[in-house]
């Protein structure tokens, strides 16, 4: 076993391109440390529906040049087997670690298959990449990204013509191109050949992010900005300041790309400790809101002021306010959300006579509901210019919660104001998650098998109605690995992660309000039942 390691690695330091990866891998072998060796090189990082992510790092098993040249290569041996080979890929990255030379390994591959490459000009949000693919005419885009992981991880995210992420079997068809590639010297990378795209191209979407707000609009209300150490404040206050709101507070420790995301442990918005400084700025400042991307700014966190003092929204309360907001505005078409999302949106659209759709995790299978007008996750992202983006974007949800805001301050009111008349009109949905972080993933196998073999029969008293395994899919849904209860005005989702190591539970109360003046009752009502069901659903799955 000890000799197939070290021939393996050294195989792999004898074609890897990249100096710095080769010195680490170099000082590896040297010092015989077969645990690290066997860790990078115990099989490789597999390409799935969120493309690549892992640590940065030497070897298969890690995020490197080698790795994303082998999956650039197969991306292109994929397109020209399905008659796209003379088609244009565009190209866009973040400002982590190594994000620039992974693109410019993308085009040099891209180029060297015969395709047409183009690169976005600099670090740019990923919804930039999304709006490119559609506005160029492109057959594929990638854009390298580890969004909000931790400042040692990058990625690699694809999307096809439609401007939407892989879904499978393209995932799986693109896996096994990327298996068949033997050796890196056999992959053509010209020097030259691709296109640096200009700023025509952030143009051009920065004029579309005007459509999502009503013309004539008020547009007062005052912001703090955080971009968490990412790409996403020149775009977004470009697009602010063409809509007329007034130029955002930035966050200053947060305002520009660093990707040793030095003030924040995890660089996510949802992260506890991740919006401290946005909390001492505003309240420094008194904005009617606080708004933070994530690091790619296709997520978009908001917060508000409520009893005195700052609190995050959920994903949820964000994605009912916008719907609220859009139906008020007469918005047509199909408003969408993952399972994993709050029943909310259901009643909005169904009290507004509007088509509503479930979909599985992620913004690859909500992007493709047919007339899409508006579709959310509670994980933070918001769909609301399906035909310029089809993915989450945070840049142009800022813009239209920042709308709503300014139109509830014209009236006196808030955005919590808002989420108390829903709450009445449709009853109380409160959410909250149950997120399990891991070293060992064995942890997140054995507590789903648990559930499979002795699924809870009640949750926090109240009687399991339904319990779904849903590997089988449903009418609506196909296989996933999952698991949802129905419950007596309740319901939980379990799940893997599909990008980190953590087992996710969702879960979601219903508590019925006749009266603004039911609210408070009802809160505490919620609150206490979302503690008894992670309680009980912790002693279930043996976490």
């Amino acid at each position: 076993m000890h000799d197939d390691l070290l021939a393996r690695a050294h195989a792999w330091l004898a074609e890897d391109p990249d100096a710095e990866t080769r010195d680490e891998l170099a000082k590896l072998i040297e010092a015989g440390d077969v645990t690290e060796l066997a860790e990078r090189f115990g099989g490789t990082l597999q390409f799935g529906t969120a493309g690549l992510r892992g640590e940065l790092g030497a070897g298969p098993r890690r995020m490197n040049r080698a790795v994303v040249i082998r999956a650039a290569a197969g991306l292109a041996a994929y397109l020209k087997k399905n008659g796209q080979g003379g088609g244009l890929v565009v190209i866009g990255y973040d400002a982590r670690h190594k994000s620039a030379d992974f693109a410019r390994d993308t085009a040099a591959v891209m180029t060297g298959a015969g395709l047409r490459a183009a690169v976005l000009p600099r670090p740019l949000p990923t919804p930039v990449l999304a709006f490119a693919i559609r506005h160029l005419g492109a057959v594929a885009g990638v854009e390298v990204t580890a969004s909000h992981n931790p400042p040692r991880d990058n990625g690699y995210k694809v999307y096809l013509g439609d401007g939407s992420q892989i879904v499978p079997p393209a995932d799986a068809e693109i896996a096994a191109e990327i298996d068949a590639i033997a050796a890196l010297a056999d992959v053509p990378r010209p020097e030259t050949g691709w296109e640096t795209l200009g700023d025509g191209v952030l143009g051009a979407y920065l004029a579309r992010t005007d459509a999502v707000l009503a013309p004539g609009s008020p547009r007062t209300a005052r912001t703090v900005y955080t971009a968490m150490h990412g790409v996403g404040k020149d775009t977004l206050l470009a697009a602010f300041a063409r809509a007329g709101f007034p130029e955002p507070v930035l966050v200053a420790e947060q305002a520009e790309p660093d990707p040793d995301f030095p003030t924040v442990a995890f660089p996510n918005p949802e992260e506890p400790g991740a919006m401290d400084l946005a909390f001492a700025r505003a309240r420094a400042t008194d904005p009617d809101l606080i708004v933070a991307n994530d690091p790619d700014a296709d997520r978009c966190a908001v917060a508000v002021k409520d009893g005195g003092d700052w609190r995050m929204l959920r994903g949820d309360e964000v994605g009912a306010l916008l719907a609220a907001h859009l139906v008020r505005r007469g918005a047509r078409g199909t408003f969408a959300e993952s399972i994993v999302s709050s029943s909310l949106l259901g009643r909005i659209a169904g009290k507004a006579g509007l088509p509503f759709e479930e979909t599985l995790t992620g913004f690859k299978w909500i992007a493709r509901v047919e007339g899409l007008r508006f579709g959310y996750e509670e994980a933070l992202g918001y769909c609301v210019d399906p035909d310029g983006v089809r993915d989450k974007d945070g840049i142009t949800a800022a813009l239209l919660i920042t709308e709503l805001a300014s139109e509830l301050k014209e009236q006196g009111r808030t955005l919590p104001d808002l989420l108390d008349d829903l709450a009445v009109e449709h009853g109380l949905h409160a959410t909250d998650q149950l997120a399990v972080r891991v070293e060992d993933l064995s942890v997140i196998a054995d507590a789903m098998r648990r559930l499979r073999e002795q699924p809870p029969t009640e949750l926090a008293g109240l009687a399991v109605t339904r319990a779904e395994d849903l590997t089988q899919g449903t009418e609506t849904l196909p296989p996933t690995d999952g698991l949802r209860y129905t419950l007596d005005g309740a319901r939980v989702v379990v799940r893997p992660s599909g990008t980190e190591p953590k087992l996710k539970c969702y879960l979601e109360v219903v508590v019925p309000v006749a009266t603004h003046a039911g609210l408070p009752a009802a809160h505490a009502t919620a609150t206490d039942r979302l503690t008894a069901i992670k309680r009980d659903l912790s002693a279930a799955a043996g976490i």
